[in-house]
């Protein structure tokens, strides 16, 4: 593979919704103080705690398999020479028969959808992976029918940098688009949603579950 290919896969992080993203705010930041004064300290969206799925989940992205285990991106992959990223650890992962992987010294990779099951933490794979590219998934319904938002672009940018301070690494992605802040996590079970809307107001914030529980 060429140095041009290369970098054009790494940059294709993770298949997720498909929105333009753009102000991304990830990362510890210096912290604001909430938008609402009044939910309790104990129900703010950092202590929100979704109950893992009953069922399997579904993700897509990257798979790495380096010196700490099997690793499902769901977020940035960093453009380095064998590939790095965060993600959910995979358990029971195996090469044995899968197909559009590459690899460099003690690191393989490739671009998968992957079924299992998941306990907060890491993720049990239950069934071979599909190669992404020949996944076919049903798009899912559009947040808020498709509307755009109708908060001002100043507010959004400030309960961006308010969310992105406050969850750090627990937040893969925090950005703003189409008159939303928008929050993509490993997993919600709409614990997280809720405690946006009680902080934010209804129509502010979307929470995007990159693991999908699909039984």
């Amino acid at each position: 593979m060429s140095p041009s290919s290369r970098r054009l896969l790494l940059v294709a992080a993770t298949v997720t919704a498909a929105v333009t993203l753009s102000g991304c705010a990830v990362g510890p930041r210096a912290t604001l103080p909430p938008t609402s004064t009044t939910v309790p300290s104990d129900q703010r969206l950092e202590d929100a705690h979704p109950t893992p799925p009953e069922g399997r989940v579904l993700g897509t992205g990257t798979v790495i398999d380096g010196t700490d285990g099997p690793t499902l991106c769901l977020g940035a992959i960093m453009e380095s020479y064998p590939p790095q990223c965060a993600g959910v650890p995979l358990d029971d992962w195996t090469w044995d028969g899968v197909d559009g992987s590459e690899s460099a010294g003690d690191t393989r990779w490739g671009s998968y959808a992957v079924y299992g099951t998941f306990d907060g933490e890491r993720l049990t794979v239950s069934d071979p992976p599909i190669l992404l590219a020949l996944f076919d998934p049903v798009a899912p319904e559009a947040p808020k029918g498709g509307k755009t938002g109708i908060t001002p672009e100043g507010e959004l940018t400030r309960v961006q940098e308010d969310i992105a301070a406050r969850l750090g690494p627990g937040a893969v992605f925090v950005g703003t688009d189409r008159g939303y802040v928008w929050l993509q996590v490993s997993w919600d079970d709409g614990t997280l949603q809720r405690a946006a809307d009680d902080e934010y107001g209804d129509g502010v914030v979307i929470v995007e579950s990159l693991l999908r529980e699909v039984d």
